[in-house]
C-alpha cells in the first residue's frame, strides 16, 4: 500500500510545490470518492493519499479525472469555465508548463475565435490552434519504474517550470514522488497572462489553508479574454490579487502574497518563446490594492485600428505598466514619472487617467503638486499676454515643454532645489502661500527631491484647466487672474 502526506509546511516544499498542493485539493474536491481507486484526506495544511496496487495506475487514474482534452481545450472539471476561460486557461499553460513541442500536440490548421472587449466595438478575433493532448493527459512513465512504482528522484526539464532552473545545460532538476505530484497540479492553482511583444506571466499564489483556499477559488468569478491581457508582470501580479481581495469573506485566508514570472525569448534558446526573464515577489496591502483598482479601471486595454485597416486589436496603456511596476516596490505611484516621460509616449486618453489619478495623493503631496500647478497656471496667463500684444496663437505645447525642461533639466538635488524655488517665486498663486515649510523638507531631503520633481513634472504636464480640460495640445482656457494674483499680496507672500 502507498501512502503520500503532502504538506504545505513541509521545509522542503517551495512556493511552487504549495500552490501545487492546493491544486490538488481543488482537484479532488470535484472528484466523487464513490468506487474510487485511492482514499484521500484533505486538511487545512496538508493532502493525503493512499491507494493499493500500482503507483504508476494511481496517478494515471488521478490526472484523467483532472485533465481532459475536449473540443480543442485542456478542461479541468474543477475550474468550471466558461468558453473565454476555457481558453484562457489553455493559451496560458500551453505558453507556460507546456510551451515545448515535446510536451503537447496541437491541431496545424487554427480555427477562428472571437471575443467582445467593448461594447460598440467590433470583437477581436483570434487564430488558435486546438489542442489534440499534452503532458498532462498522457502517460507519465517517466517518473515510474518497470514495475509501476515511484522512482525515489525523479528529473523533471527545466520547460515544464519555468524559472525552475537558470538554463537547460545545468541538467534536468530532480524531484522526490511528493514533489513531482504536487508540481503535476500547479497549472490548477496558478494564474496566466498575457503580456505586449510575444511575452506572457505566470502568477503563482501563497497558500496558506488549504481548505479556505478550495472555497475561495470556486467563488472567484469567471475571466474575460479583457483580463488575461495585461500591461506588464506588474499588473498581473496586482490583477491576481485584486481578483482575490474581492472575493466576500476572504480576508482571514485570502491571498496577500505571490510571485510572478515573466516569460519571454532568451538568446540562449531559439525553440521556446517562454524563457523566464525575471521573476518579482509581489506582497501588497489593501492601499496599493485600491490604487491599482483605480489606474485600471482609468487606463484600460483599448480596441485599436490595426494599420492595414484590416481587423482589430487590444492596446495595453504603457501609463498602467508603469504605475504597477512601482507599486509591485512599494514605491509612490508616480515614481520615474521623470524618466517615463522621456522614454514613452503619452497619449490622450492615458493622459486624461493620468489627470484623475493625481486626486489620489496624500496630503503632503498634494501641497507641492497645487503650488506646482498654481505657478504653472501663473505663468501660462503670462505666456497668454505676451503672445496677445505680438498678435500671434499661443502654442501651448511648447509652453508646457519649455516649463518642464526646466524643471527636469536639473541633475541634483541642488539643482532641482534652486529651480523649482526660482520657479515659484518668479510666478506666485494662492496654492504656495504658506507651503514654504512643507515645500522646504520636500525638495531638502536626500531620499525625496527625486520624487518632488516627478511629483513637479506630474502637476505641469495634467495641469487642467477650470473647464475640466487637459491640456493635450488644444487651446483651452485657463485659469482666471483672480486665482492666481501677482502684484503687491503676492509679491509679499514669502513662498519659501
Amino acid at each position: 500500500m502507498t501512502e503520500l502526506v503532502l504538506s504545505i509546511f513541509d521545509p522542503n516544499t517551495l512556493l511552487p510545490h504549495r500552490a501545487g498542493i492546493a491544486g490538488l485539493a481543488l482537484a479532488l474536491s470535484a472528484i466523487d470518492p464513490t468506487g474510487a481507486p485511492m482514499q484521500w484526506e484533505v486538511t487545512e495544511d496538508a493532502v493525503k493519499l493512499s491507494w493499493e496496487g500500482s503507483d504508476l495506475e494511481a496517478i494515471q487514474w488521478l490526472l484523467k479525472q483532472t485533465y481532459r482534452s475536449e473540443q480543442g481545450y485542456l478542461e479541468v472539471p474543477a475550474l468550471k469555465l466558461d468558453e473565454q476561460g476555457r481558453y484562457i486557461f489553455t493559451e496560458g499553460v500551453m505558453s507556460t508548463f507546456l510551451q515545448h513541442i515535446q510536451q503537447r500536440t496541437r491541431e496545424k490548421q487554427t480555427v477562428s475565435l472571437s471575443f467582445l472587449v467593448e461594447k460598440d466595438k467590433p470583437e477581436i478575433r483570434i487564430d488558435y490552434y486546438p489542442v489534440v493532448d499534452c503532458y498532462y493527459t498522457c502517460d507519465s512513465k517517466d517518473a515510474f519504474t518497470s514495475k509501476g512504482a515511484f522512482k525515489k528522484s525523479i528529473p523533471i526539464k527545466s520547460h515544464h517550470l519555468p524559472g525552475l532552473i537558470e538554463c537547460f545545460v545545468n541538467g534536468a532538476y530532480v524531484e522526490s514522488p511528493t514533489g513531482f505530484l504536487s508540481l503535476l497540479f500547479l497549472p490548477l492553482a496558478c494564474g496566466y497572462y498575457q503580456l505586449p511583444g510575444y511575452r506572457s506571466a505566470l502568477v503563482i499564489p501563497e497558500v496558506r489553508n488549504l481548505k479556505e483556499w478550495v472555497n475561495l477559488r470556486r467563488r472567484i468569478p469567471g475571466r474575460t479574454y479583457r483580463s488575461f491581457r495585461a500591461s506588464s508582470a506588474g499588473e498581473s501580479a496586482l490583477s491576481f490579487l485584486l481578483r482575490e481581495k474581492l472575493v466576500e469573506d476572504a480576508q482571514q485566508f485570502r491571498v496577500d502574497y505571490c510571485e510572478v514570472y515573466q516569460l519571454g525569448n532568451q538568446p540562449w534558446d531559439g525553440n521556446q518563446s517562454y524563457l523566464k526573464q525575471a521573476v518579482h515577489r509581489v506582497q501588497v496591502n489593501d492601499q496599493v490594492l485600491g490604487l491599482y483598482e483605480i489606474a485600471s479601471r482609468l487606463l484600460p486595454p483599448r480596441v485599436k485600428l490595426k494599420q492595414d485597416g484590416e481587423g482589430v486589436w487590444l492596446a495595453e496603456s504603457k501609463v498602467l505598466a508603469w504605475i504597477s511596476d512601482n507599486l509591485i516596490t512599494n514605491k509612490a505611484w508616480y515614481s520615474g514619472f521623470f524618466e517615463f516621460r522621456k522614454a514613452t509616449t503619452i497619449y490622450p486618453e492615458d493622459r486624461r487617467g493620468l489627470v484623475v489619478m493625481t486626486e489620489h495623493l496624500n496630503a503632503d503631496e498634494q501641497v507641492l503638486f497645487d503650488a506646482v500647478q498654481g505657478a504653472f497656471s501663473a505663468f501660462l496667463r503670462n505666456q497668454i499676454q505676451q503672445a496677445q500684444k505680438q498678435g500671434r496663437p499661443l502654442d501651448y505645447g511648447q509652453v508646457t515643454d519649455k516649463v518642464i525642461y526646466r524643471l527636469q533639466r536639473p541633475n541634483t538635488q541642488q539643482e532641482f532645489a534652486t529651480a523649482l524655488v526660482d520657479f515659484l517665486s518668479q510666478f506666485r498663486s494662492k496654492a504656495a502661500r504658506a507651503a514654504g515649510p512643507q515645500i522646504f523638507w520636500w525638495i531638502h531631503q536626500e531620499s525625496n527631491w527625486r520624487k518632488a520633481r516627478d511629483l513637479a513634472l506630474l502637476a505641469i504636464a495634467t495641469y487642467t484647466s477650470k473647464k475640466g480640460d487637459a491640456l493635450d495640445g488644444e487651446e483651452v482656457a485657463i485659469e482666471s487672474s483672480g486665482d492666481s494674483e501677482i502684484h503687491s499680496e503676492t509679491q509679499q507672500a514669502n513662498v519659501l
